[in-house]
C-alpha cells in the first residue's frame, strides 16, 4: 500500500472546494456528461481553474434508487481518468485528488493510482475492510453520515433529534474506523445531507452545524443541487439549485464547514471567499 504523500490543509484558515466528477451514467444531476476520459479531464482542468482545492472521482451514483454495480466495474470507470487527471497536474502544482467510493477494492486501486483521499458515504459501514486501507494509506478520510443504502435509505429518515443522532452515529462510526487503525487526524466528518434525511432534517442539521464542528474534526457539507433545496425553491431542476446551493454554503461556513463538495465550482468558490472574509478570523491575504 503506497502511503498518501499529499499535503495536508489548512483547516480554518479559510473554506476549501471540493468538484465533483461523476463519471457514472446515472448520477441525479450530471450522469453521462463526460462518457471518456478526456472529456473527464477537460472538465476537472475546468474544475480546477475555477478554484477547486479537491477533485472527488466517482465511479458509483448514490442518489436514491440507484442500481449499484460491481467493485470492477467502478474500478474500470474510475481509474483511467484518475491516471488522466494525474498525469496531467504537476506534484504540487494541482487539485488533490479523492476517491468516492465505499468499496475497499475501488479506494486501495485508486490510491495507488495516485488518489489523496477517500470519500465513503457509509461511514465504514458497507465494507468495513475499506478502513484498514484507509489506516495503511494514512490518507484524509471523509467519513459520511448515512443509513440504509441507495434502494433503502428514504425509508430509514426517521430521527427523534436529527442533529443529536447523527452526531451520535459519527462518533459510533468515528470510534469503528480508530479502532481499525485510522488517526484521527485522517478523520473528515460529513453530516450527509440528503442521506436518509427528509428536507426538514436537511435544514435543522443545517441550523445546527457547529454542534458537529465542536467535536474537534474538520466538517466536510455537501448541499449541491440537492433535492431540499429543490424543495424548499420549488425548482425541479438540479442545474436551476445554483443560488440555492450557493446560500447553503454561506451558512455551512458560518456554522463551521471547513470544505464544500459542489458541482458549480467557480460560483461556489466565490461565495466561499466572500463568506471567508467576513467570518474568518484573519484576514483572507493571511489565509491563502
Amino acid at each position: 500500500m503506497t502511503t498518501s504523500s499529499a499535503p495536508s490543509l489548512a483547516w480554518g484558515a479559510r473554506t476549501y472546494v471540493m468538484g465533483v466528477l461523476n463519471l457514472t451514467p446515472d448520477s441525479f444531476s450530471d450522469g453521462g456528461r463526460y462518457p471518456t476520459p478526456e472529456a473527464a479531464l477537460r472538465r476537472a482542468r475546468r474544475m480546477a481553474a475555477a478554484g477547486a482545492d479537491l477533485l472527488d472521482l466517482g465511479g458509483q451514483s448514490t442518489r436514491p434508487g440507484a442500481v449499484e454495480i460491481s467493485a470492477i466495474e467502478e474500478i474500470a470507470r474510475v481509474l483511467p481518468v484518475l491516471a488522466l487527471i494525474h498525469a496531467a497536474f504537476p506534484a504540487g502544482h494541482g487539485p488533490l485528488l479523492s476517491i468516492d467510493t465505499f468499496r475497499a477494492a475501488v479506494a486501495e486501486a485508486a490510491l495507488a493510482a495516485g488518489a489523496h483521499w477517500v470519500n465513503d458515504v457509509s461511514g465504514g459501514r458497507r465494507e468495513p475492510e475499506l478502513l484498514k486501507v484507509v489506516a495503511a494509506a494514512g490518507c484524509p478520510y471523509v467519513l459520511m453520515h448515512s443509513r440504509g443504502n441507495s434502494r433503502t435509505m428514504d425509508r430509514l429518515a426517521s430521527y427523534g433529534a436529527v442533529t443529536a443522532e447523527v452526531r451520535e452515529e459519527l462518533l459510533q462510526a468515528t470510534d469503528r474506523a480508530l479502532a481499525a487503525g485510522v488517526n484521527t487526524s485522517q478523520v473528515i466528518w460529513d453530516p450527509g445531507l440528503g442521506f436518509a434525511k427528509t428536507t426538514e432534517h436537511n435544514l435543522t442539521l443545517l441550523r445546527e452545524l457547529a454542534q458537529l464542528r465542536s467535536e474537534g474534526f474538520p466538517l466536510l457539507v455537501g448541499p449541491s443541487r440537492k433535492r431540499f433545496i429543490g424543495a424548499v425553491l420549488d425548482e425541479p431542476r438540479p442545474q436551476g439549485r445554483l443560488w440555492g446551493t450557493a446560500a447553503v454554503s454561506a451558512l455551512a461556513i458560518s456554522q463551521g464547514a471547513d470544505l464544500l463538495r459542489v458541482h458549480d465550482v467557480g460560483p461556489i468558490a466565490q461565495t466561499a471567499r466572500m463568506a471567508d472574509a467576513v467570518l474568518r478570523p484573519h484576514p483572507l491575504s493571511q489565509a491563502g
